[in-house]
């Protein structure tokens, strides 16, 4: 089993430098207990290193990019080598004069494919890591070429300085959304231009509708809604950097639990479907699946996560978002996965990474997630 992706999309630089989806939802979603495996995509690293934080007994992180796992990698020997404030200088979340420097420390205990990689980029290592991919390009050009368009720099700063729901909706409507916002937000966030500067055009085959609509009317919920000060997404989008809030992995408390977890990570430059026909009686307990259904047809997508059950214990939580694509359970195995509608639903209220548009939550019913062994009788 191929991956539809795979023969389309261009995998050759990092896409994303940085996670863009919510840790802290995820993790409630899934429920990670001690001992559980999970399966995870690797994308930059910070989700596939924030499950660490629960002490699974394993976390399998795949990418059919090599330079996804090579952000990857980086994070992990940075976790190993650095200091809690060190990581975040090598990131960009922090002010750094030599994060040449701190590579270098982090260099030694980086693989040779990796250590390749980073040795080829000093500019990137020096912008700081976070900055590195073409999704992060993408959103610097809207904050240093569009946003002082639209609004001053104090007022950027007062939006980022949240306060109560009330007033946060009275600044949106009165001092943020005038017609200059709504114009270039529709704009730039447009499929034309979004396809060709910050996602590959072949992440919008199957969308329909406006693109542009739809995440303007999630950024006004991000704005009003959630509270600015408390969103590390929002922050890195408007100022470059995390200003009062981090992702969870970069968060102080899930530093050391998060290191000393970090030998029960893997990674492997595979897509997912290679991953279980290469390991047959792998059975997992949680998958992160980010939003790796967009990129593929229905009958594809039903044909993935009907193996994805497969090979899933009783019980298992996928968790997956859509920002673009209606993607959940089809019918046809509705007596194998059980949606979590009301958990997804608050989750999603809840999600700082306000683009998506969904978040799924399934849960795999008791007997649904077995696999046929060599006589012929179900193995759990």
């Amino acid at each position: 089993m191929s991956t539809e992706a795979a023969a389309r999309a261009d995998f050759s630089f990092v896409r994303y430098a940085q996670c863009w989806e919510d840790a802290d939802i995820l993790l409630e979603a899934l429920d990670v207990a001690e001992g559980d495996v999970c399966l995870s995509i690797a994308s930059a690293g910070e989700n596939s290193l924030s499950l660490l934080s629960c002490k699974p007994a394993r976390v399998i992180a795949v990418d059919m990019n090599p330079a996804q796992l090579a952000c990857l990698a980086l994070r992990v020997a940075a976790y190993r080598v650095l200091s809690h404030e060190e990581l975040l200088q090598l990131i960009g979340s922090r002010e750094c004069g030599d994060r040449e420097a701190l590579y270098r420390r982090c260099r030694g205990v980086l693989e040779g494919g990796a250590r390749d990689f980073w040795d080829a980029r000093p500019q990137l290592v020096q912008a700081g890591i976070g900055n590195a991919g073409k999704f992060e390009d993408y959103f610097a050009v809207f904050r240093r070429k569009v946003l002082p368009w639209i609004h001053p720099r104090h007022r950027v700063e007062q939006l980022l300085a949240g306060g109560a729901a009330d007033e946060r909706r009275h600044f949106y409507t009165r001092h943020w959304a005038n017609r200059r916002w709504e114009l270039l937000f529709r704009l730039f966030f447009s499929r034309f231009v979004m396809g060709r500067m910050g996602r590959d055009p072949e992440f919008f085959r199957y969308v329909e509708g406006s693109v542009s609509e739809r995440i303007l009317a999630r950024a006004r919920h991000a704005l009003t809604e959630l509270d600015p000060a408390a969103n590390p997404y929002l922050q890195w989008i408007l100022t470059g950097r995390h200003t009062t809030a981090l992702p969870h992995a970069l968060r102080r408390e899930n530093f050391d639990i998060i290191r000393e977890n970090l030998d029960r990570l893997e990674w492997h430059c595979l897509s997912i479907e290679e991953l279980l026909d290469a390991e047959p009686e792998l059975l997992v307990d949680c998958h992160n699946l980010s939003d790796i259904f967009e990129y593929m047809s229905d009958d594809y997508f039903h044909e993935l996560l009907s193996k994805l059950t497969a090979h899933s214990r009783d019980g298992a939580r996928l968790a997956y978002w859509n920002m673009l694509v209606p993607r959940s359970r089809p019918p046809e195995l509705a007596s194998k996965l059980i949606p979590n509608h009301e958990l997804a639903e608050r989750l999603h209220l809840q999600d700082k990474a306000f683009f998506y548009s969904r978040f799924v939550v399934e849960t795999v019913a008791g007997g649904a997630g077995c696999l046929a062994s060599p006589d012929g009788e179900a193995s759990h």
